[in-house]
């Protein structure tokens, strides 16, 4: 009885993921007005801008797309994955990997998104390099081989757990 009890309370307790994934959604909302916020800014200045600066800003603004992109994988997935199927009706539209992504399917995915918005950080850098100093882009590039490199070893490992488990 009690046993049944506490199993009933803490399986109950996934519940409390939801408001957090539904504050994720406010984030995206955040992240969607400072995108447009930098278009607007953009637009007056373009035809003064130089190719360098309007491509840094392209990428700014590429970077919160995949941001934004990461943020409704890991919202939608992670709902899914630890709190409730989500109910989308026939007649609504439905993304095609709602419910194929694993916990880690989803964590490759966040892994593999963070070595693209890392990768895109680091051109900007790159594009930038006279006014920033090469200690600093020492650091930008290590954090970022550091994210490539975790993500291969996730992926590799991911690999070897479906190889094991085939085995068995």
């Amino acid at each position: 009885m009690l046993e049944k009890t506490f199993e009933k309370l803490m399986y109950s307790a996934r519940w409390i993921m939801a408001p957090i994934y539904l504050g994720l959604s406010i984030l995206l909302l955040a992240l969607c007005v400072k995108f447009f916020q930098e278009a607007v800014h953009l637009i007056p200045a373009i035809l003064s801008m130089t190719e360098t600066d309007l491509i840094l800003v392209t990428l700014s603004l590429i970077d919160m797309a995949l941001v934004g992109g990461l943020i409704v994988m890991v919202m939608f997935s992670g709902y899914e994955n630890f709190v409730s199927k989500l109910d989308v009706s026939e007649t609504q539209e439905k993304l095609n990997w709602l419910g194929k992504l694993d916990a880690n399917s989803l964590k490759n995915k966040v892994a593999a998104s963070i070595v693209a918005i890392s990768s895109i950080h680091l051109l900007k850098i790159f594009m930038n390099a006279p006014q920033i100093s090469n200690d600093k882009i020492m650091w930008y590039l290590l954090i970022h081989i550091t994210f490539v490199v975790s993500a291969f070893a996730m992926g590799y490992l991911d690999i070897l757990v479906h190889k094991d488990k085939e085995r068995h």
